[in-house]
């Protein structure tokens, strides 16, 4: 007596009409009885490029601006273009002032010496020692310039600056030919 062999007593794969039968549907009908799946039932959400993009595109403003423009880098020359005290510009005021005792002296010139912030923008890496990060904003508030804080670390910076060294902070007095002032929100 010889017995079936095992693989050919049992049915591997389905048919088709078993599926039909358990929708309760026959093989030519349109119109099925039970829903239909979703067509994409895990949709896929939209990749984050924007931060990279920012990145990559104040590195290169921040390329131009080393080409072209006049900059100073370290945190002793940020706050010392942030003074005035290097670089300033020096206006004549006059002030004409009534001399009630004398009427033939009508006025008396007043020289008077207004340093102006040279510095224009002002950037910070993020590993930028707190109590120097304090200092920096304060005196750019004082003078009225805007501070980026950079996203990367000095040799991050430093390397955007394309220096070989690391750059904690700079600030940038003339943008030449790139339009890095205007693209940057001032954080005041």
């Amino acid at each position: 007596m010889q017995f079936p062999s095992p693989c050919l007593s049992r049915r591997i794969s389905p048919r088709p009409s078993d599926f039909m039968t358990n929708l309760n549907l026959k093989p030519n009908s349109t119109s099925p009885k039970a829903p239909l799946p979703p067509s994409n039932p895990f949709p896929i959400p939209p990749p984050l490029i924007q931060p990279k993009k920012t990145h990559e595109s104040i590195n290169s403003r921040l390329a131009l601006v080393m080409k072209s423009g006049k900059y100073t880098l370290g945190s002793k020359t940020v706050l010392e273009s942030l003074r005035g005290s290097k670089g300033s510009v020096a206006f004549l005021h006059l002030y004409f002032t009534w001399k009630f005792s004398h009427p033939d002296l009508i006025s008396d010139c007043v020289l008077t010496l207004i340093p102006v912030c040279p510095t224009k923008l002002v950037i910070i890496a993020n590993n930028c020692p707190p109590l120097r990060k304090s200092e920096i904003e304060y005196y750019a508030m004082l003078a009225k310039v805007g501070v980026h804080h950079y996203n990367g670390n000095n040799v991050d910076l430093g390397t955007a600056c394309g220096k070989y060294f690391r750059v904690c902070c700079l600030s940038i007095i003339d943008p030449g030919d790139s339009d890095i002032i205007k693209s940057m929100p001032s954080d005041h």
